[in-house]
């Protein structure tokens, strides 16, 4: 019985891991002239913005890395809840974006 409260226990634990990254995410828009990146991990929400006409985008390192956004001295990377393989895609749509709006 003592064995069965443990794994009670155990498996409630997990559920409350699990549970504070459930709402993990990112979100990015474009709000008037200003590049809005808010990003929720644990509970925790980051935000940062850029001036849309001097945002950089470009992958990190390689080609399936994450996306670092950049601009006026200030970085942030995106892309970490995309599969790799859509990297490249995701910043795309970012640089049409900038360019259209």
């Amino acid at each position: 019985m003592a064995f069965a409260g443990l794994e009670l226990v155990a498996v409630g634990l997990a559920f409350l891991v699990y549970a504070r990254h459930a709402t993990d995410g990112e979100l990015i828009s474009l709000q008037g002239s200003r590049l809005v990146v808010e990003q929720e991990s644990a509970g925790h929400c980051t935000r940062a913005e850029f001036e849309r006409q001097w945002v950089r985008v470009e992958p990190q390192s390689g080609e399936y890395s994450l996306i670092e956004l950049s601009g006026r001295g200030r970085k942030i990377e995106v892309g970490r809840y995309v599969r790799p393989e859509l990297r490249q895609a995701l910043a795309g749509e970012i640089r049409m974006a900038l360019r259209s709006a």
